[in-house]
Order: C-alpha cells, then structure tokens, then sequence
C-alpha cells in the first residue's frame, strides 16, 4: 500500500497538469455556437459597472442566452433589483412567453474584498468568496460567464476556469473591461489577463489594445 501511494499521488498530479495543459492550449478559442440556448451567468458589479453590464445583456438575444443567472455580491443591495427590473422591462417590451420570463434567477456571493478594506483581511474574505463561488458555480455550470471587472468576478472566474480543468463543464468566459479604463487595465482585468484565463477579453479603448495585445477591441460596447 505505501509503494502505491506515492505512483498514485503523482499519477494525480501529472494528470490535473496535463489537463491543465490543455485547458490553456484551448483558451481563447471559444467554441462554435451552434443553435442550442446558453446558460449565462452575469457577474454584477456596484453603481457604474452594473450599468455598463446591463447596457452589454440588453444587446443579447433573450432566447439564445438563457437561462440567464444574475450574480452580485451580498454586500451590494442595488446591482441585483435593477437587473430584474431590466428583464421585467425587456420581457414586457418583448411580450415573451411565461417559461422564458421565468429563466431569470438572481443570486449573492460573498465579496472578495470590501472598498477600503486592508489587503491582509482581503485575503481572509477572497478565500471565502473563492469557497463560495466553487459552490455557487459548481451548483450553476453555466455555457458563459459574463464579467466586467468588480472584484466579485476574480473567484467565479476562478471557479469556472477549474470546471474547465476538472473536465465538468467548459465554459466560455467573458470578460469586458470597464470604460472608464482609458489607459491601464483595472487590477481585476489585469489579474485575468496575466493568468491567460479568459476566452474574450474585450477593452473599449484602441490604447489599451495596444498595449495588451491578446485583447480585443471592437469599438465602445455601451
């Protein structure tokens, strides 16, 4: 039995690094759409980030990115009502049918790290958040993510990024940098790009693209 422990353990390990391998070697290269629905789920920020969020859902097709699964963090009490007014507001105009208008669902997580919060602390709460966001999307297993760069973002992009490893799901993560990022990326964004952990990464400013040149630029988004 002790002779086979460590073949075992490093049979392990050499397995979730050449998956890891892999996982890389296919990042940024989403996969072909296809005719089926998508389950997304829309990371939320606070204030102008969910704005800037919204304007990006509304451009989306109703029945092709849905389910759709809202996410903001549980200190945040506007982000999600102003997500679910939208959609009310978007199924009205749309005069959707009963089971799509109810393909909406709206959740919390805990937040990695409060706005002046000292980074000796944060490292304490971003390891809860990263606990509850591995529940929270193992729970979901969504088709896309959708993130714009509040700190919320950094563990569900963890969590979906390690679905990927452990081969559960692949999910195609989006992440579209904020507007008001002229010219530098916001610690967020930067942290995403470094890791090489997004399939998008979209900036709103030709600047940026040239200065992180796995980016992609397509003009302003919202």
């Amino acid at each position: 039995m002790e002779d086979w422990f460590p073949l075992f353990c490093g049979a392990a390990v050499g397995l979730v690094l050449w998956r890891l391998l892999v996982v890389y070697a296919f990042t940024g290269k989403p996969r072909a759409p296809g005719s089926r629905a998508f389950k997304t789920l829309v990371v939320l920020g606070s204030g102008g980030h969910t704005a800037e969020m919204l304007n990006v859902v509304e451009m989306l097709r109703s029945e092709r990115y849905s389910p759709r699964i809202y996410l903001a963090a549980a200190s945040d009490n506007m982000s999600l009502p102003r997500a679910r007014a939208a959609e009310e507001k978007s199924s009205s105009a749309a005069t959707l049918d009963g089971c799509l208008q109810g393909a909406r669902h709206y959740l919390q997580i805990y937040r990695s790290r409060e706005v002046g919060q000292s980074y000796l602390t944060s490292v304490v709460t971003t390891l809860m958040a990263i606990a509850h966001a591995l529940w929270v999307v193992f729970r979901i297993r969504p088709d896309v993510v959708l993130c714009n760069g509040p700190g919320t973002c950094l563990p569900v992009c963890v969590a979906a990024f390690l679905l990927k490893v452990l081969g559960l799901k692949w999910a195609t993560l989006v992440y579209i940098e904020s507007i008001a990022r002229v010219q530098k990326l916001s610690l967020t964004g930067l942290i995403l790009y470094r890791l090489h952990a997004m399939d998008l990464f979209y900036v709103q400013w030709p600047q940026l693209k040239e200065r992180f040149p796995r980016s992609l630029y397509v003009g302003r988004l919202m």
